[in-house]
């Protein structure tokens, strides 16, 4: 077969929610044998969903459903709640603001919390999708994968290429089933590329997905020695809290060997902790706790409630980990971030936020655009339903769904904060698919791009692109995490009852 490729806050007592404790929403009473006896239908979920949202969510003001004089009596409010009773389309279809494309919801708070530090199930491959010429049928290519994982004890690297699952041909239709549905174990049918054309091959991979595998963000790290000049090399892959300690350790080690350029590379990092985004650009640029890195905006009621109770809504540069450990920074005017159509949020964070500081050489296609951030809620009343690690037996036994909605949007020290329609390269280069290269090395095309721009030598050098990546997705977007960008909120707003 031939296919031609397509080129948190402190509390405010005078903030409430207009709204009951989840035990306290009832039906109204009526009087013994004049109403036959009808089961109650549960709506604890949609309950509180809707209490967090009308409270917190960015554009609160914008849905209708949230306004706090939506319900006159508690009726009333029941009656919205049990309009819906499968609590996932009572959120997406009732409560979220039209032009919102990444609040979600989870099913288990406990299984989101764990994707949050790294922890998922996966069998290692990182790869994305894109489509063939004048087809609905899909191609995945291989990006990385993922240290000690059941793809790394296979047969398969980056820059393979495979084009049906099982058997069965990618197409729109069915690769989130095959490549995402229920099937821990699946087999991958492999293809190569050659002259623009993907053909098919009898090879074969089968992969199993592990319950809980760990990937470290941190994976490359390492330094180049380029015409006199040492390179710091940096590839971060999420912003994982729970992985600070090493991605300090590697600017420690930065820093000893005297590293004075940095390439960070976040083609892939779909987002993660806003903490982690503010400790990376203190690494690169100072330990600055004085200098404001990003101010938050929240909906208008709490933006004003904030204002009028003078707190400070500014996240600074850190000089230590929240481990305590001094912030190894190199001190950098100048940084080259390697970035694309798969870096979202708290990588996009990075860049607008050292922006005003510091020269910010953005190398690669344009970014996503998230500049709002979220927080995860469950249900846990006496704390503003904000998750607490340390409140996990105060949160309902009977409800174990979580909501991951956008709370409020991010601007630079100046201010900046508009790139919803992504951050723009300073130097376009697509990734190749006849040429993606290995990560870390000098050829490999972004990272080459970046160190002709340090060194200067890029007279006889070829970047051209012959086979562009077009993606229609990747295997990070089918994560709990995907592209999200999320703050710690450790003093909760209080939810008060009618």
């Amino acid at each position: 077969m031939k296919k031609y490729l397509s080129l948190a806050v402190l509390g405010m007592s005078l903030l409430f929610i207009q709204c009951t404790k989840n035990d306290e929403v009832l039906p109204e009473p009526v009087a013994p044998g004049t109403e036959p006896e009808v089961e109650a239908i549960d709506v604890t979920v949609q309950n509180f969903m809707w209490q967090t949202m009308n409270l917190y969510y960015f554009w609160q003001s914008d849905v209708k459903d949230l306004a706090d004089d939506r319900f006159t009596t508690k009726s009333e409010y029941r009656e919205f709640l049990e309009s819906e009773q499968d609590p996932g389309k009572f959120y997406t279809e009732k409560l979220l603001f039209s032009e919102d494309r990444f609040s979600f919801y989870s099913e288990d708070y406990k299984e989101l919390t764990k994707a949050f530090s790294g922890v998922s199930k996966s069998n290692g491959l990182e790869f994305g999708l894109s489509l063939f010429a004048d087809s609905d049928d899909v191609f995945g290519y291989v990006r990385y994968v993922v240290p000690n994982s059941n793809a790394a004890s296979k047969e398969i690297e980056r820059g393979d290429f495979f084009t049906g699952v099982n058997g069965i041909t990618l197409n729109l239709d069915n690769y989130e089933e095959l490549l995402f549905g229920e099937n821990d174990t699946y087999t991958l049918n492999m293809a190569t590329i050659s002259d623009n054309v993907i053909n098919n091959t009898n090879r074969e991979v089968t992969l199993t997905k592990e319950a809980d595998l760990t990937e470290n963000p941190v994976y490359i790290a390492k330094i180049l020695e380029v015409n006199g000049r040492k390179i710091g090399y940096l590839m971060y892959n999420s912003f994982t809290n729970e992985f600070d300690e090493d991605l300090n350790d590697a600017f420690g080690t930065f820093k000893s060997a005297g590293v004075t350029d940095l390439v960070l590379d976040l083609r892939y990092n779909p987002g993660g902790s806003v903490n982690s985004a503010v400790l990376l650009s203190s690494m690169v640029y100072g330990p600055y706790s004085d200098k404001v890195f990003l101010k938050a905006r929240y909906n208008e009621r709490l933006q004003e409630g904030y204002e009028n109770s003078n707190v400070d809504l500014n996240t600074y540069f850190s000089d230590k980990t929240d481990k305590s450990s001094p912030v190894n920074s190199l001190g950098l005017n100048k940084v080259y971030v390697l970035a694309t159509g798969s870096s979202a949020s708290a990588s996009e964070l990075v860049i607008n936020g050292l922006d005003p500081y510091i020269n910010v050489v953005h190398i690669g296609t344009k970014t996503t655009g998230k500049n709002e951030f979220s927080v995860t809620f469950v249900d846990d009343f006496d704390n503003g339903n904000v998750y607490d690690p340390e409140r996990e037996n105060e949160i309902n036994p009977d409800n174990h769904w979580a909501i991951q909605p956008l709370i409020g949007r991010n601007e630079n020290s100046v201010g900046f904060s508009d790139y919803t329609d992504g951050l723009q390269p300073d130097i376009a280069l697509a990734e190749d698919l006849s040429n993606l290269g290995i990560l870390g090395d000098k050829n490999e095309p972004l990272l080459k791009k970046a160190i002709s721009e340090i060194t200067g030598i890029s007279a006889k050098m070829d970047f051209t692109v012959h086979h562009p990546v077009k993606l229609v997705t990747s295997s990070k977007m089918f994560t709990k995490t995907r592209d999200n960008m999320y703050m710690d909120f450790i003093t909760p707003l209080p939810i008060k009852k009618q």
